[in-house]
């Protein structure tokens, strides 16, 4: 994988909480936004925002699953703003709500 989409990977997986602009991640690895996005995408089958929701979600679920932290709280960890669309992305990724996940999380750990 090409060392320049590593770099932003690994910021965006540092920090995912951070309010990552394609300007912001292109100035890391010198180059421009656009050309960022298209390498980005063909490295990765990704684009940059993409790759930042996944890893927000990923790590959203990693909480609800793990810690008693308040679905808000853990949405404020991972960078989402509202919270109306975090229940509508986890939702989405997961195929039901992040309340609901942790309650079926606690029946299989039985």
């Amino acid at each position: 994988m090409d060392q320049r989409v590593e770099i932003v990977r690994s910021a965006i997986e540092k920090d995912c909480r951070r309010a990552w602009t394609i300007s912001a991640l292109a100035k890391l690895v010198n180059l421009s936004p656009s050309r960022l996005r298209h390498l980005f995408k063909s490295e990765t089958g990704l684009t940059p925002n993409q790759f930042i929701k996944e890893v927000r979600l990923n790590e959203a679920e990693r909480l609800v699953r793990t810690t008693f932290l308040r679905v808000k709280e853990i949405m404020n960890r991972v960078g989402f703003l509202d919270e109306s669309h975090f229940g509508h992305e986890f939702k989405k990724a997961y195929g039901v709500s992040p309340s609901t996940y942790r309650s079926r999380a606690g029946e299989r750990g039985k």
